[in-house]
């Protein structure tokens, strides 16, 4: 848009010495008074351009408005990758179940926390056994649980899935071991269960799995399970469990004398405070009225 002032309405101020007018003038401009008002009127052009750099408002909102979804992408972005993370992890219990029992490895290393030498070891040691005593041990390791309130319930939901009747599932162990929780269960048919005996399952539940997965130590915890339910199933002698001091673990029941003791120093430091407390304020009290 462009606005120019005519020349016909700038002829006054153009014609030095005009005609004069048969209209009279009711407020007479003087030269001097017209140079003035000559020097200020000029034409004034209005183009986009320059309404568009007089205007720099919008160019601004519009920079911020792309700085903002910016952050807002990268906001959602932070928000929601743990939630299909763990949709990952989710899916991973199910896929568990769906794939069915390993034909050779004798595991189902989901959490992936077990090495190449263990895997290895454990499956030299269950194939061993299946060969020998027809008895099949699987072991599974997950990184939590969602479907099952704990790990016993779960390694009966495998179990069913993968040996869905009792004579499939009659001589067949599983182990589970949930990282996250750092708990275990063992589950297995009629004849595995006769074969391991309930104290060793107990004691392997209980000692192996829980205590050796809370130190992180995944593969130990494993295989010294493997070892334990093999040696029940030959006949050997129980290896046993880790013990406490191994995994720098202490009791936090003191002693008889260790209490006695503690008994002793304690009511010292509170007969102390005691006749501070009572014999200072008695002092100060007696010296003030001495005074007077």
């Amino acid at each position: 848009m462009e606005t120019i002032l005519s020349p016909h309405s700038l002829s006054p101020l153009l014609n030095p010495n005009p005609k004069p007018s048969t209209s009279k003038n009711l407020f007479p401009i003087s030269s001097q008074s017209r140079s003035k008002f000559q020097c200020f009127c000029k034409p004034i052009s209005l183009s986009p351009k320059s309404l568009k750099s007089s205007l720099p408002v919008p160019s601004i909102w519009q920079s911020h408005l792309q700085h903002g979804l910016a952050a807002l992408s990268i906001s959602l972005a932070l928000n929601f990758s743990p939630l299909l993370a763990g949709g990952i992890a989710v899916a991973s219990e199910f896929d568990v179940l769906n794939d069915g029992p390993p034909k050779e490895s004798h595991l189902v290393d989901d959490a992936g926390v077990l090495s190449r030498v263990t895997k290895s070891d454990l499956k030299r040691l269950l194939t061993d056994l299946e060969l020998r005593k027809n008895f099949h041990i699987d072991f599974v390791t997950v990184r939590k649980l969602t479907s099952k309130a704990d790990a016993f319930e779960y390694a009966d939901q495998v179990l069913e899935r993968w040996y869905p009747t009792v004579e499939d599932g009659n001589n067949k162990g599983i182990v589970v071991l949930v990282t996250s929780q750092k708990e275990g269960a063992i589950t297995g048919g009629p004849a595995f269960i006769q074969a391991v005996g309930e104290n060793i399952l107990d004691a392997t539940v209980t000692e192996n799995l829980p205590v050796l997965a809370t130190d992180e130590k995944y593969n130990e915890a494993i295989y010294s399970s493997a070892k334990r339910l093999v040696a029940a199933i030959d006949g050997l002698p129980d290896p046993g469990g880790p013990s406490f001091k191994e995994n720098k673990r202490e009791s936090n029941f003191k002693s008889r004398e260790e209490t006695e003791e503690k008994r002793g120093q304690f009511s010292l430091v509170v007969g102390g405070l005691l006749v501070i407390a009572f014999v200072v304020p008695m002092a100060q009290y007696y010296a003030y009225v001495s005074k007077k």
